[in-house]
């Protein structure tokens, strides 16, 4: 059976490991194991790879020479022999076997016992910490997110490709989802709605908002309100793609927007692509949230919002570098970034590739010039 093909940047791995000293690492997260092993974790096997404290983990031992090996249960080891560019596949027995106790095994017969190693902290216990170290004394421990989290955020070509394919399809989603709004829906409706046709069209699974104006709280969940004419609605909504992230937000006013919703609508599309222009070669994260935020005083609008936007990568969309205040990080090219500049319910958020040149908007696919009509 032929593999897939590895699309991380395995070149600026390298270069970081060789950087850092380190010999090898041992990836926990989502995020990174992922990333370098290619395996999309569905449902219940997901949730064992974001739990810390979970009794069936999945590893990925990643040697800076020799080939790397997965660390799994049964259960998790059949999508990894399927899908994974990964050849070795090492099995504990969940619930009866210490996957922690088997991966020092895995570093033993790989001569890295006793070598400098790199960790995700976040993601081993203290436990955990402490049984790897018993089990291998002389091995040098590394704490390595940082590390990981910089070679995430350059994409290869294909990442960027796989990228804009999720984009265009989570459009697609909205578009044929928004037609189908009506007065007398509800925001539950909607979100089902929107949910089902992310599934249908190819995605692993989705998540995100669906909310009213009339929602004074967004993040909590879609409600039983009843949408009528004249609501606008906000949308943020994240669809994986081979565990890359379509990721847009995207204004829908039902019925004829208003002379104030228009003027509302077009300040913000304003000043939200005035964001996009301004992710430059060497712009600063901090002075990016900072010219956003002088662009809403500017309007009258309020000037304090958490972020403006943040890179993407597989299995979790928000993704160092994350554009805020006091953001020490500076843009290179090859980052992917989603940019949601916004006030309240005027949530537009597009994805644009950094380049050498302007950046390239990535979630072309739909016209934002107006908010979306519906009903």
């Amino acid at each position: 059976m032929s593999r897939k093909k590895n699309i991380a940047n395995v070149a600026r791995l390298n270069a970081l490991m060789d950087e850092a000293g380190l010999d090898a690492l041992v990836l926990r997260s989502g995020q990174n194991f992922t990333y370098l092993s290619g395996v999309v974790y569905p449902g219940t096997l997901q949730r064992h790879v974001d739990l810390t404290d979970s009794t069936r983990p999945v590893m990925l031992v990643w040697p800076r020479n020799g080939k790397p090996v997965i660390v799994a249960n049964k259960i998790a080891a059949g999508l990894a022999e399927r899908d994974s560019w990964v050849e070795r596949v090492v099995l504990y027995e969940a619930y009866v076997d210490s996957a922690w106790a088997k991966l020092v095994d895995v570093l033993n017969e790989s001569g890295l016992a006793a070598s400098k190693v790199g960790f995700e902290k976040d993601y081993f216990s203290v436990a955990h910490w402490e049984e790897i170290r018993k089990g291998a004394p002389k091995l040098q421990m590394f704490e390595c997110t940082a590390l990981m989290d910089r070679v995430r955020w350059i994409k290869t070509d294909d990442e960027v490709a796989l990228i804009r394919r999720a984009a265009d399809l989570l459009d697609d989603a909205y578009l044929e989802a928004f037609r189908r709004i009506k007065p007398g829906d509800t925001e539950r409706k909607v979100h089902a709605d929107i949910m089902g046709t992310c599934l249908r069209l190819g995605f692993e699974w989705a998540h995100g908002i669906f909310n009213t104006f009339k929602n004074a709280v967004p993040y909590a969940g879609e409600s039983d309100v009843v949408i009528e004419m004249g609501d606008a609605i906000r949308t943020d909504y994240v669809a994986y793609l081979q565990s890359y992230p379509g990721h847009q937000s995207r204004t829908v006013i039902v019925g004829p927007p208003s002379a104030a919703q228009r003027r509302d609508y077009a300040i913000n599309i304003e000043i939200h692509r005035k964001t996009l222009d301004r992710c430059r070669v060497g712009a600063n994260g901090h002075d990016l949230w900072q010219a956003t935020m002088s662009d809403f005083k500017k309007a009258g609008w309020r000037d304090n919002h958490m972020l403006i936007g943040h890179s993407v990568g597989p299995w979790w969309h928000q993704q160092e570098p994350i554009l805020r205040r006091k953001g020490e990080h500076v843009l290179e090219a090859g980052m992917v970034l989603a940019l949601e500049p916004h006030v309240n319910f005027w949530h537009v958020q597009d994805m644009v590739l950094v380049t050498e040149g302007a950046p390239v908007l990535l979630s072309a696919k739909f016209n934002t010039d107006e908010p979306f009509v519906a009903g």
